[in-house]
């Protein structure tokens, strides 16, 4: 399971011969469905093994634009929501925040089939939603108008989705709903916020781009936590003293992983100058003051990040403009904002002290 999980579960622990049990029926239970639909003849890649695959969670409010619809939830309740939604099953939905993120996630997967076709180390999107199942057509309607890969549906009727994200070793949860990523979080897993942008821009759709904050994001809150106590000089100070002692793993460092182990398959078969994955690090710390101890953090994980932007302050929306991510993780609610403004498909990460100063709304 990958390091975002941390073996987190909201229900109590289980003895290790129960868990054991429960493995090898889940092993069996697996075996047997695939043996079934091993028999089917089918020309679709079948989705992979959840303990193979990376797995994203992506509500309906994250990879569907549902503003109108969350309207007439919140004016009108949750039968007129329904018969709305199931009036209007054929209309295909609008693309949401998280949509081109799927998307480039699929262009990924097919690439990688393309090259292991055998292998199930690749993305798995999964749909998990608290909507009711009676809305489902409409979703699945929609994600076929699209032609997206997404075969594993969550419908939770309203409940918390949170023990469904642990049983599916979730990889990365995106939601529309900070609640719900603040519970995730807190269960340990890689969770965030997804704002939509308020500039229509084009992504590439040949190359995945994932931008990340430093501080709280793929490293631990420490740092933000000193320049809360001593200042900007006495974080640089401390930064300075500790340049060769790596800092705490974050919320999303997991799932920088899961990328970097990606990119390296597309390496193994000489394929660096054309992968289609690309990862920065976007931070507002200084390259001189503050930026060894980050590059040093990173080597001792063994990670590699393809762009790190070291801002020392600056905003952060004109570089991302020149990105042009299709997500971007930050844990400030006012670079959000800001990236926001200016085009950015952004997602906040409720993570650490800045949420005692920026709360999420």
């Amino acid at each position: 399971v990958p390091g975002t999980m941390s073996g987190s579960s909201p229900e109590a622990p289980q003895s290790s011969e129960a868990a054991e049990i429960q493995r090898q029926q889940a092993e069996q239970d697996w075996a047997e469905a695939k043996a079934f639909y091993d028999n089917l003849v089918t020309k679709k890649p079948r989705p992979p093994k959840p303990q193979n695959a990376i797995t994203v969670a992506v509500s309906s409010r994250a990879l569907f634009d549902l503003v109108e619809e969350r309207r007439i939830y919140q004016e009108q309740g949750v039968e007129k929501y329904v018969e709305y939604q199931q009036n209007n099953e054929n209309v295909t939905l609008k693309p949401g925040p998280a949509f081109y993120f799927v998307k480039a996630l699929e262009h990924v997967n097919a690439r990688l089939l393309e090259l292991y076709p055998d292998d199930e180390e690749r993305f798995d999107i999964v749909l998990m939603t608290n909507n009711h199942a009676q809305v489902g057509v409409r979703l699945i309607n929609s994600i076929n108008h699209y032609g997206l890969t997404i075969e594993r549906f969550c419908m939770t009727g309203g409940q918390s989705p949170i023990g469904y994200l642990t049983a599916y070793l979730t990889n990365l949860y995106l939601s529309a709903d900070s609640e719900k990523v603040q519970e995730a979080i807190e269960a340990g897993i890689a969770s965030a916020t997804m704002f939509t942008a308020n500039k229509d821009v084009s992504y590439s759709d040949t190359q995945l781009r994932v931008a990340f904050d430093g501080d709280a994001v793929i490293f631990s809150d420490e740092s933000e936590q000193i320049v809360k106590e001593q200042g900007l000089d006495g974080f640089f100070e401390h930064e300075q003293r500790n340049e060769n002692k790596p800092l705490a793993q974050g919320p999303l460092k997991g799932f920088l992983e899961d990328l970097g182990k990606i990119q390296k398959k597309f390496y193994a078969k000489n394929e660096r100058l054309n992968c289609p994955i690309r990862t920065y690090l976007v931070t507002a710390r200084s390259a001189a003051s503050s930026g060894a101890r980050v590059l040093k953090t990173l080597r001792s994980w063994g990670l590699e990040i393809d762009e790190a932007l070291f801002l020392a302050g600056a905003p952060k929306g004109p570089i991302l403009v020149k990105i042009r991510p299709h997500i971007f993780f930050d844990d400030q609610m006012f670079h959000i904002e800001g990236a926001q403004k200016l085009g950015t498909i952004a997602a906040h990460v409720p993570y650490g002290i800045a949420q005692k100063y920026h709360k999420s709304s």
